[in-house]
């Protein structure tokens, strides 16, 4: 292992991806097992190296304007078991086993809408009140 890698691990490796414009890249988490999509978000090249470094996953937050670990207010932590890149090397796919709920809305996954004609329903139920999750 050469000393850049050691020193930020992950440096070489986001070399290889296509970052967007605002050097962010669309990742999707599933659930490893089972292999459910839960959710969606970005990294940066910091929250991949971080991802990479601690096992667990770290996203950027557009809205927050700041590197986000998930789990950091609720506890329900994503530990990483594989990280995959698709063909174009411009989406990220992390398999991870999920402690908790992944959906901010109390929900196993933030995929809960269906399309039915042309109205979305929920298919999927709360199973934790957002207020219970998240005590400020």
């Amino acid at each position: 292992m050469n000393k850049t890698t050691q020193s930020n691990p992950g440096e070489n490796i986001a070399d290889e991806l296509q970052w967007t414009a605002d050097g962010l890249i669309p990742v999707i988490a599933q659930e490893h097992t089972s292999h459910e999509v839960l959710m969606f978000a970005w990294m940066n090249r910091e929250a991949l190296a971080l991802t990479i470094s601690g096992g667990k996953a770290v996203y950027w937050s557009r809205s927050r304007n700041r590197l986000w670990h998930k789990g950091e207010e609720s506890g329900h932590v994503q530990l990483v078991r594989d990280i995959r890149s698709d063909c174009d090397g411009d989406v990220l796919l992390l398999q991870v086993e999920q402690n908790g709920l992944a959906c901010h809305t109390g929900r196993r996954s933030c995929f809960f809408r269906q399309l039915e004609g042309n109205c979305w329903r929920s298919v999927e139920p709360v199973i934790k009140q957002p207020e219970d999750i998240y005590k400020k």
